[in-house]
């Protein structure tokens, strides 16, 4: 039996910067606009993804300079990752946050990160860009499949 992965040993803070990124599963959930109700904090999903994020690849289109073109974009920390709510329940750095194990098809268990499309778990072929989309309209791309989650992690 080999050594434990390290993201079951060490801490989202303990983490190196290349450890740290690594959990990023490429799924782009996090990159899709959302809708927050004022008075309840509820917070509803779109279809419509960051002006930045590629819509197949699911990858930021110019990730060091993001917070320059979009200025509130969430930068994740360990601190963001334990406070922010909306994290989809798939999210590597939410999991690792909360003690549990990644899914099979993150590209850390699985070596391929093609898995995470496979899976259907990515925003892959089912977003639209953000650009031309009055904020009025938001509504019209109301989805819930982000929450869904995908098969139970390995244990």
């Amino acid at each position: 039996m080999g050594d434990m992965p390290f993201w079951k040993t060490k801490s989202l803070d303990e983490m190196t910067n290349a450890e740290w990124e690594s959990l990023c599963d490429g799924c782009g959930l996090c990159c899709l606009n959302k809708l927050e109700d004022w008075d309840t904090g509820e917070i509803a999903w779109t279809s419509i993804r960051c002006t930045l994020l590629d819509g197949e690849n699911c990858r930021c289109k110019d990730y060091d300079n993001r917070q320059a073109t979009v200025p509130d974009c969430v930068q994740l920390t360990p601190k963001a990752v334990r406070e922010i709510s909306w994290l989809p329940p798939t999210c590597g750095y939410r999991l690792v946050a909360e003690g549990r194990d990644l899914y099979w098809w993150h590209p850390l268990v699985s070596g391929d990160p093609e898995t995470v499309h496979a899976a259907g778990i990515s925003v892959r072929g089912r977003t639209v860009a953000e650009d031309g989309i009055e904020i009025e309209d938001y509504e019209d791309y109301l989805v819930t499949w982000p929450l869904e989650v995908g098969l139970e992690p390995v244990e």
